[in-house]
């Protein structure tokens, strides 16, 4: 088993030697690649949208000619490559654009910015913003890429459009329940997922309980799902990486975009802030299911609230061709009340302001600043037992990235990144007349610091690499007083320390590495192998994300979680690249996972450590997709056989048992039909094993009350869970100035009722018999959307 490097309280972990460390190695392979670049130039650039300005990622740029070299764009649009002087044709491609062809002769260094145009020609439903064989062609393993074209066309729950939905179609990626946002990636928890939005962290991606998420898919320009293999510039979680990048915003002109929808409405304004240089973008979204519940006549109903809004915003200024800043925001609340006894709300807010530089044809920078703040307030507002619960996590964050292209062969990405985290783990207030006592629980700090290398290595025509060394360590600080526990949870010593004093260290190093070999033109076989370390943990005694469950940092009881992830695949593409097919085999070991004590109540427990349990974890399947890319009719079946366990002396007597994410079969089918200009059609049918469960085996009496017995640890299933969607879009009639669309859905065609939890109780006419009750959340719902753009 490998182990984490523990360093003892108070013993400063040197991020000094981290940053010299990658330095050297930069300029070892920097010096050695530059001397091999002798006497070549280099071509870079931008790539845009004609019609928008906004910055293209993933397009490919191709040199043919002398020799034949080629480039991506990034998550900037920005592309470079070198070759040796001559005359070459230069060729820049998008899915769902024309490819712009451009001889060129190249005799010095030379800038190259292209702007596509949209292919108004092509009828069919895009389904990848990629180029056509990437994913054969791609060192990358495990990446699924979204485009938000795809996510308009797929029905969901009351019509309203949901990223996390979408991601949860695609194999490897389970939902975590019934209209849940929340998602499982191969054998990891739902906090084990690192959501970035503009670089930003979101703790929680849900509103309305889980039911739709964070992320309004108008506001979205790129969507990155990393399931293994995730590059070297990614940290803090062991499962995946879902990395969304926001619209920057039209520097052409302005334009407003929105839909009106049966539980909610939205609207976007985009524009410039001076033409071709800077641009704004702002998208905000409410639901009105409160407007409902006042025309009701019963004032039990028509007094409560229930609702949720968001705002996205981003604006960027081009300073000059070396120079881009750019400063985006996220603003969302849910609020939930009962007449006059009861309130929550929870939220979101994160800050992101970003600096690109270009320092050489050869080096681009990107300097980021970022904050991030999730907190939820619960209150209870009858007189008698008043009170108010305050609980929050805050991030600041500052990360320098650098991207060295060396040459065509080696592409380098560099970078150091800071965290410094505060938890607020639940603060209890009241009034003078309430009985309730307050409580005051000691904030957390956290100082999380990270350097990464990695090299993307074109070996030769079939052969490509990326393989880098992430370096991370984690800091608990002072002040407060922190105590250790021992395995039965007793307090072995409390230690008083300062503000910014060290208590606990712990350093990792993070190895990555991917290799594909291309067999032929159309195929490929991949492998990759992955370090993961996790510093912040989710407490939660529910099978999904909550509002109010709790976070906790790496301490003297809790270390690091770690996660090694070992993957292999083969790729194919058939029909001129129009059907994708891949299988993914992968085995995950995972240490220091947490459990905790049976009967452990999460809420307002101050010392939540003393009731942990940390045990070891493995998850292993296999992933099958088969995607029609192109045409009037496409889409995907997905399915994921898979494994998910976990080991804790303190459980099932020390055996092997499911963990709670555990499913067998996970199947999905999406279908999208072209059927004319206006019309579209496409339907969603998805299928699960049950959830692995603890019922009682028994149950006995203590003092007239009945008590179950549990024995085995999640050693039942829920019923299968299966499900048919199917939606309709009517696009308007073509008008220059203004266009509109109307989708309609319906949600589970079949009425299937699907398990949400089951209970048991005592049977009121034989209390020596067991009542089992099934709850489930939703029938068959039809919903109606209206959308316009001008």
């Amino acid at each position: 088993m490998v182990k984490s490097f523990l360093f003892l309280p108070g013993h400063d972990v040197d991020m000094l030697f981290t940053i010299r460390f990658i330095g050297i190695l930069f300029f070892v392979i920097a010096g050695f690649q530059v001397s091999l670049a002798q006497g070549k130039f280099i071509i870079n650039g931008v790539v845009t949208d004609s019609a928008t300005g906004e910055t293209l990622i993933g397009a490919s740029i191709k040199l043919t000619g002398k020799s034949t070299s080629g480039s991506v764009s990034n998550s900037y649009g920005f592309y470079s490559l070198s070759t040796d002087p001559g005359s070459y044709e230069l060729s820049v491609s998008f899915v769902g654009y024309k490819t712009v062809k451009q001889p060129i002769d190249v005799n010095k260094d030379v800038r190259i910015n292209f702007v596509l145009e949209e292919d108004n020609r092509l009828n069919e439903v895009v389904i990848s913003a990629v180029k056509r064989n990437e994913n054969v062609s791609s060192p990358q393993m495990g990446l699924q890429k979204v485009n938000v074209r795809e996510i308009n066309n797929i029905p969901v729950l009351l019509g309203e459009r949901d990223v996390l939905k979408t991601l949860q179609l695609l194999p490897g990626i389970k939902s975590a329940g019934e209209g849940n946002s929340g998602f499982y990636v191969r054998g990891g928890s739902t906090d084990q997922n690192l959501i970035l939005l503009d670089e930003a962290p979101v703790y929680n991606a849900s509103h309305l309980l889980g039911f739709f998420s964070t992320f309004n898919s108008d506001a979205i320009k790129d969507l990155s799902v990393y399931k293994g293999g995730m590059p070297a510039q990614y940290g803090g979680r062991l499962a995946s990486v879902l990395d969304i990048k926001m619209n920057d915003g039209n520097r052409k002109g302005f334009t407003a975009e929105g839909g009106i929808g049966l539980i909610s409405s939205r609207l976007k304004v985009e524009g410039p802030i001076v033409k071709d240089k800077g641009s704004f973008m702002i998208s905000a979204r409410r639901t009105y299911l409160d407007a409902f519940l006042k025309l009701s006549s019963d004032s039990s109903i028509n007094s409560n609230t229930l609702f949720f809004y968001d705002v996205n915003a981003k604006a960027n200024y081009q300073i000059d061709d070396k120079n881009t800043l750019f400063l985006s925001g996220y603003f969302g609340r849910d609020k939930l009340g009962i007449s006059d006894s009861f309130g929550f709300n929870w939220g979101n807010a994160t800050v992101t302001m970003r600096w690109n530089h270009l320092y050489s044809n050869r080096l681009f920078s990107n300097t980021s600043l970022i904050y991030s703040n999730y907190n939820y307030v619960i209150q209870n507002l009858m007189e008698e037992n008043n009170f108010e619960v305050n609980s929050a996590i805050k991030d600041f964050n500052i990360k320098q990235d650098f991207e060295y292209s060396i040459s065509n062969s080696h592409n380098l990405k560099f970078g150091i990144n800071a965290i410094h985290h505060t938890i607020d783990p639940g603060n209890l207030t009241s009034t003078a007349a309430s009985s309730v006592n307050e409580t005051d629980y000691e904030n957390r700090n956290g100082l999380e610091l990270a350097a990464y290398i990695s090299d993307e290595w074109t070996v030769n025509e079939k052969m490509n690499v990326v393989y880098g060394l992430r370096l991370s360590s984690f800091s608990l600080l002072g002040p407060g007083n922190f105590k250790t526990y021992d395995a039965d949870g007793n307090t072995i010593n409390t230690t008083p320390y300062g503000s910014g004093r060290f208590v606990k260290n712990y350093f990792n190093p993070e190895p990555r590495i991917s290799v594909s070999y291309q067999l032929t033109g159309s195929s490929s076989i991949k492998t990759a192998y992955t370090r993961n370390v996790q510093n912040i943990h989710l407490m939660s005694n529910s099978t999904s994300t909550s509002p109010t469950d709790l976070y906790i940092m790496n301490s003297n009881n809790v270390k690091p979680e770690i996660a090694d992830q070992f993957a292999a695949g083969y790729f194919r593409n058939f029909n001129d690249d129009n059907y994708e097919f891949s299988a993914e085999l992968y085995y995950k070991w995972m240490q220091n996972q947490i459990e905790y004590r049976s009967g452990t109540d999460l809420r307002g427990n101050g010392n939540v450590e003393a009731d942990l349990l940390y045990g070891d974890g493995r998850a292993y399947g296999i992933e099958l997709f088969i995607k029609k890319r192109f045409g009037k009719f496409n889409g995907w079946v997905g399915y994921t056989l898979s494994r998910t366990e976990r080991n804790f002396d303190a459980i099932s007597e020390g055996q092997w048992f499911y963990a709670k994410q555990d499913r067998t079969h996970d199947l999905s089918v999406v279908g999208i039909y072209k059927a004319s200009a206006r019309w579209t059609f496409s339907s969603v049918f998805v299928y699960n094993t049950g959830n692995a469960v603890t019922y009682p085996s028994g149950k006995y009496q203590i003092n007239g009350r009945t008590a179950f017995y549990y024995s085995e640890k999640n050693g039942y299933r829920t019923p299968e869970y299966h499900r048919l969607d199917v939606s309709a879009t009517l696009e308007g009639k073509p008008n220059k100035k203004f266009y509109s669309s109307w989708s309609f859905g319906i949600y589970n065609l079949y009425n299937r009722q699907n398990a949400f939890s089951i209970d048991f109780k005592d049977d009121p006419d034989d209390a020596s018999k067991t009542q089992v009750v099934r709850t489930t959340l939703f029938g068959i719902i039809p919903s109606v959307t209206w959308n316009f753009k001008f």
